[in-house]
């Protein structure tokens, strides 16, 4: 008779074998109602799996990360069955899960609208109600082939076909039969809080050659308040899709003669040029020399580097000369030749180079997305050359770097990542230990968590990636550490030692934003377009209340914008409406500042002042304003600091 041993190590004996649900029933009717699954010796099983012998079990719940995994997959078969009722034609591709939801493809005569998902989702609350059982059984390959056949399901027959297994499994609730590995929530009647969210076209298998088949996406959570916040979210990030605010704040544009080559405007030349700028400033505050390297070098040095046959499908080339030239996809190499001009001494280390390189990457059109992935963009690269007792000072201070930039200056949260050698990898097992020790010894040394990312290393070298966490919670990968070894040594770098004899530098690749234009992307959606003063495009919006106040709207603009305060970016609203749809519009136009001005402000030499998010501030002199704005801006904050005397 089977004896149970659970995850904390308590064992209990039952006389006869018992099923997953009588177990977890025995513990407790809590432990019940949330369970979806059991993980038996390891494996994943339904609920309804009889334990006969001895084994660790696992009751796996629906709050758990494969329990709700379990959840949408569930979903997505009572999505396909709720189709199948509706459209009896369908024939069935796959339907896995995704992060936050589950998506099913399907081949139907007709393209699914809006309207019909409401359709589905209230055929699927049928079959909800009804409460079918998930059940399971195997059958031998051929003769799946055969009952899937039969049904003109010729997606599933080459699915079967594909596999090496001998046996598959089949899963029915209700009407309808899927092929699937399982596991699967008890009833269809468990899945409580789901929503179905759009359509896409997709090709079977990916492959363009291949028939189009039609995309739903759904999401599914265990409880409906769970739904309710993950909706809040994808609608907060429609919201501030920076697709659409780039355009309607006039920022940038994409263009269908240069996919992947986003076009930016005055505005956004005014927020990129404030990024480049604190860029700039906090670099050579740092101690970094800021240099430029050509956008195109020739075969041999792309050969050098590894890059040739490392990253060859993402490049692009053309010939000068007769000579086969690559448009660079990263700046490394240029800085490479700049430190080889000359010999060094050991004196001159740390080298520290920094550079605003605009790369190219061949990225496939589906890929392409906004600013978020394009196939030109300037990247903040550094290169640091330096013997090798400094690398752990050196890697330490990039770290603070990165720091100041994230949390102090922008107030954001990050996660670090220990990304090591990829399958890829130029050099021996040594050198990237060596390496990736330095790097965990130096973030270690700096208290951070971080967590290991096996295999995603460069090809030469380990790294820490620094992930961002925006105001949704979503992470973006930004700021790299990269630690090499490779490079000095296929370069023949070298400087001259206190011995007077010549040795191997080591270097580091960084970069912080990353992609300005990617970096932008997200602060645009972070923000959700209302930056702060020291970035936005316009800090001030002067509104006259009438024409006769323009002489004095003009006056307070000079007097903004004359040098001494950081060249503060004001602007005049000189249109022929009302102040309230003016000011209005300055909402809109997620203006920091509104300076209403009119008879009382002229008579006192003052301005009214509206903040897009505090409202009315009150009346303030043109040098109180003046310095206040001057202050907010120097300091990068995030918002008026109102302590500032009216």
């Amino acid at each position: 008779m089977p004896v149970i041993t659970f995850p904390d190590g308590t064992q209990k004996h039952y006389d006869s074998p018992k099923s997953a649900m009588q177990i977890a029933e025995d513990i407790g009717p809590r432990l019940a109602k949330a369970a979806v699954a059991v993980e038996i010796d390891g494996e994943l099983k339904d609920l309804n799996c009889v334990v006969e012998n001895d084994a660790a079990i696992r009751i796996v719940t629906i709050d758990e990360p494969e329990g709700l995994d379990i959840l949408r997959h569930s979903a997505a078969h009572i999505m396909a069955e709720a189709v199948q009722r509706l459209y009896p034609e369908v024939k069935f591709a796959i339907g896995p899960t995704i992060e936050n939801g589950f998506y099913y493809d399907f081949d139907v005569p007709k393209a699914f609208s809006s309207e019909d998902l409401v359709e589905i989702e209230a055929e699927m609350q049928k079959i909800i109600q009804e409460n079918y059982e998930f059940s399971h059984w195997d059958l031998d390959k051929s003769a799946a082939i055969a009952e899937f056949r039969t049904k003109g399901e010729d997606y599933k027959v080459e699915l079967i076909e594909d596999m090496e297994d001998e046996h598959v499994r089949l899963y029915r609730q209700g009407d309808f039969v899927d092929l699937c590995r399982g596991p699967h929530i008890p009833s269809t009647g468990r899945l409580k809080a789901f929503k179905l969210l759009n359509v896409a076209g997709a090709y079977w298998r990916g492959d363009s050659s291949r028939p189009m088949l039609q995309r739903i996406y759904g999401t599914a959570f265990a409880k409906q308040k769970e739904l309710d916040e993950h909706l809040h979210r994808l609608e907060e990030a429609v919201r501030r899709d920076h697709r659409r605010l780039g355009r309607e704040l006039d920022l940038f544009s994409l263009h269908d003669e240069g996919p992947g080559f986003p076009f930016f405007h005055p505005h956004g030349m005014i927020l990129w040029a404030a990024l480049e700028d604190f860029w700039r400033k906090e670099h050579r505050r740092r101690g970094y020399g800021e240099i430029k390297t050509p956008i195109a070098l020739n075969e041999t040095l792309w050969r050098q580097s590894g890059h040739w046959d490392h990253y060859r499908e993402n490049m692009y080339f053309t010939n000068i000369d007769d000579n086969a030239y690559a448009i660079k996809p990263m700046n490394c190499p240029g800085s490479v030749l700049v430190y080889k001009r000359r010999m060094h001494s050991y004196r001159d280390l740390p080298l520290r180079y920094c550079e605003l390189g605009l790369v190219h990457r061949h990225e496939l059109s589906g890929t392409l997305h906004g600013l978020m992935r394009v196939r030109s963009f300037h990247q903040d690269d550094a290169h640091i050359f330096m013997t090798p007792d400094q690398i752990q000072e050196e890697i330490e201070g990039v770290i603070d770097f990165i720091d100041y930039v994230y949390r102090d200056v922008l107030k954001l949260k990050y996660q670090v990542e220990l990304s090591t050698k990829p399958d890829n990898a130029l050099g021996d097992d040594e050198i990237w230990e060596l390496a990736t020790d330095a790097l965990r010894q130096a973030i270690e040394a700096k208290g951070l968590p971080y967590e290991i990312n096996e295999g995603d290393g460069a090809f030469y070298g380990p790294k820490l990636d620094f992930h961002l966490e925006d105001s949704l919670g979503r992470t973006w990968q930004c700021g790299t550490i990269q630690l090499d070894f490779m490079f000095p040594e296929r370069f023949e770098l070298t400087y001259v030692g206190e011995d007077g004899k010549e040795h191997r530098p080591v270097m580091v690749h960084r970069v912080i934003f990353g992609a300005l234009e990617r970096f932008i992307g997200i602060l645009i959606e972070h923000f959700a377009g209302a930056f702060p003063a020291w970035l936005a495009p316009v800090q001030a919006r002067i509104i006259p209340v009438g024409e006769r106040f323009m002489d004095y709207a003009e006056k307070i603009e000079q007097e903004l914008t004359e040098k001494g305060y950081g060249d503060l970016r004001v602007e005049i609203d000189t249109r022929d409406e009302k102040v309230g749809y003016k000011i209005r519009q300055g909402q809109v136009d997620k203006i920091p500042y509104m300076l209403v001005v009119g008879e009382k402000e002229i008579a006192n030499d003052t301005v009214a002042v509206r903040h897009r998010k505090l409202g009315d501030l009150g009346s303030m002199s043109i040098s109180c304003f003046k310095a206040l704005l001057a202050n907010e801006v120097q300091s990068k904050a995030l918002e008026p600091e109102l302590a500032s005397e009216k």
